[in-house]
């Protein structure tokens, strides 16, 4: 198994998840997901825009770009269609983008800077791999604020991915 092989697989199973969970979340009553929580981020919607947000600034990163971005929240939230549409095209952008490595692209450092100040280096690899890490360590906020509103979040765990959605041939 190679590097660029599950970082191509874990971008695509992270846009799977996402969907999963957007798509769940689209069933909710709509008050339970802009309810105001103590937990990340403050509730569903802040968290999914923080989420939307991070990803934006990686990408920025990765590309040379500056993201423009002051924060890593917003207080002014879109619709939960706005926010799904930004993560979706978010999501498909990292997926074409894994597509294109190689090896030696995965191992070249990034320089950046933090949002809250201060350097940063990592590899293309280690970016992805993040984003997809910071994805899910989200998802799991908001499952669990599935439970605290009565309901059960979708099962987006990887080997559900892997045994309903994934495609070794997508891979290239």
């Amino acid at each position: 198994m190679s590097a660029v092989r599950n970082i191509r697989m874990l971008t695509r199973y992270n846009q799977w998840a996402n969907n999963m969970l957007l798509d769940a979340i689209a069933a909710l009553p709509p008050d339970e997901v802009t309810k105001k929580r103590a937990a990340a981020f403050g509730g569903m919607s802040f968290t999914l825009a923080h989420m939307e947000i991070v990803d934006q600034i990686w990408r920025a990163h990765l590309l040379g770009k500056d993201h423009g971005f002051t924060s890593r929240t917003t207080d002014a939230l879109d619709s939960l269609a706005l926010l799904a549409e930004k993560l979706n095209e978010t999501g498909d952008w990292y997926i074409k983008y894994a597509d294109s490595m190689t090896d030696p692209l995965l191992n070249q450092k990034i320089k950046f800077s933090f949002v809250d100040g201060g350097a940063g280096e990592m590899t293309r690899g280690d970016i992805l791999i993040h984003i997809c890490n910071h994805k899910a360590f989200h998802r799991g906020h908001i499952g669990d604020m599935f439970y605290q509103s009565g309901f059960r979040p979708p099962s987006i765990d990887l080997p559900v991915y892997i045994r309903d959605a994934f495609n070794e041939a997508d891979l290239g």
